[in-house]
């Protein structure tokens, strides 16, 4: 019969491991973590939320107003009659169709807004978010990269030491590759400390559901295939947000234009009351005209006028941006993408070989060890250009796709 209390302590050991293994994600499942849990983007809705109700604050009718008094009569004269006194009176504004339509109108385009906005924000998460992912797979290709040279040269250090104990290297080489191990060791001490950072910046993008140990499952170079111009250029000028709330808010300026100048025109009122007193009761309908004699309400239709303006004036400026801005993110993937490319299938190769020769040479006696270092270096320093423009084509799709800017970070 086994030991029932080893068999707890295995159990216990199961479920913790289980409790701590490390969870990974993958782009999209991060994207759609953020945008569940993240409280910037929450706080965003609960403004187009705010919007919603805004509409149905400005389609509701003015409520009537009801007044009621009551008091005592007494007469003045011997053939008056004295006792109580009541009055009451209702007033109920009209909503005029004008001003109705154009205040409504101004609401639904400030909804709309406000969703143009929250897609733009939304937008500009995601694009933090996808460049901070980048970079956690960016530093940790570092990391790997600086680990494999610290490996490297403790590995040389360690032949250079061996010969020279048996008298065939100069002890120079031996401080020299000790002083290069010691640069490395401490670049892959940064390298990790990088890591580090980038991953703790993830996980501000992301918000608090993404937990403080997680793992990636994509590679640095799994950059998504990037749309055509062309298709994405239409794209944009059709759905952007950006310009889709530049259009609301110029409608919204139009429909408070239209509102203060209706504004010009009088109010109207039905009126109803009843007054009783102790010799007779009156009964009254009739209609309260507000005049606007005095003011003309120039101000508020000169700064509906100048509002109106600013909106077209933003407009055509974020449709040029727009344009702009797209053509240079585009012109940046394929610059990054052809130095990747040549640094991938060229240099980075060419400076391999070079290295392995060099480290085959120097093992022969051909060469020296100066010369095995120059080609470590050039070799990293080929890798780490690979590295950065991984990263720019990454940074460039990121910009595409914020301009983008699909409903929901979907590509």
């Amino acid at each position: 019969m086994k030991n029932p209390v080893k068999i707890f302590i295995l159990g216990c050991s199961f479920s913790a491991s289980m409790a701590f293994a490390v969870q990974e994600y993958d782009l999209a499942s991060l994207e759609s973590l953020a945008l569940a849990s993240n409280r910037s983007v929450l706080a965003a809705r609960d403004q187009v939320t705010a919007a919603r109700f805004g509409v149905d604050t400005a389609s509701a009718f003015p409520n009537p107003e009801i007044e009621y008094l009551s008091g005592t009569a007494r007469s003045r004269g011997p053939a008056g009659n004295s006792g109580d006194s009541r009055s009451a009176t209702v007033t109920q504004p009209l909503d005029l169709p004008w001003r109705r339509t154009a205040r409504i109108g101004a609401a639904e385009a400030g909804l709309e807004s406000a969703g143009a906005g929250a897609r733009a924000f939304e937008a500009d998460i995601l694009a933090q978010l996808r460049v901070r992912y980048f970079s956690v797979l960016r530093r940790e290709a570092e990391l790997i990269n600086a680990n494999e040279d610290a490996k490297l040269l403790e590995s040389v250090r360690d032949r250079i030491s061996l010969r020279v104990e048996k008298g065939e290297t100069p002890r120079f080489e031996l401080i020299k590759s000790e002083a290069e191990m010691l640069n490395a060791r401490n670049s892959a001490k940064a390298a990790s400390f990088r890591v580090e950072q980038a991953r703790s910046a993830l996980r501000q993008a992301v918000g608090s559901a993404l937990p403080a140990e997680f793992a990636l499952t994509s590679r640095f170079r799994d950059v998504p295939a990037l749309t055509p111009l062309n298709q994405v250029r239409g794209e944009v000028m059709a759905g952007s947000p950006n310009l889709t709330r530049a259009r609301a808010e110029t409608v919204r300026a139009e429909r408070q234009l239209e509102l203060e100048r209706s504004l010009r025109w009088p109010n109207f009122a039905l009126k109803a009351g009843m007054q009783e007193d102790p010799d007779m009761r009156n009964s009254q309908f009739g209609v309260v005209l507000s005049v606007p004699l005095w003011d003309r309400r120039t101000g508020p239709v000169g700064s509906a006028v100048a509002q109106l303006s600013r909106a077209r004036n933003e407009l055509e400026s974020q449709e040029f941006s727009l344009t702009k801005a797209l053509e240079v993110a585009y012109q940046q993937y394929e610059i990054a993408q052809s130095q990747a490319q040549a640094l991938e299938s060229g240099i980075v190769r060419s400076a391999e070989a070079a290295l392995k020769v060099a480290e085959a040479a120097y093992r022969f006696g051909e060469r020296g060890f100066l010369e095995v270092l120059d080609a470590q270096r050039v070799f990293r320093a080929a890798r780490s250009e690979l590295i950065a423009a991984r990263f720019e084509l990454a940074s460039a799709w990121v910009e595409i796709e914020r301009l983008r800017a699909l409903p929901g970070g979907s590509n």
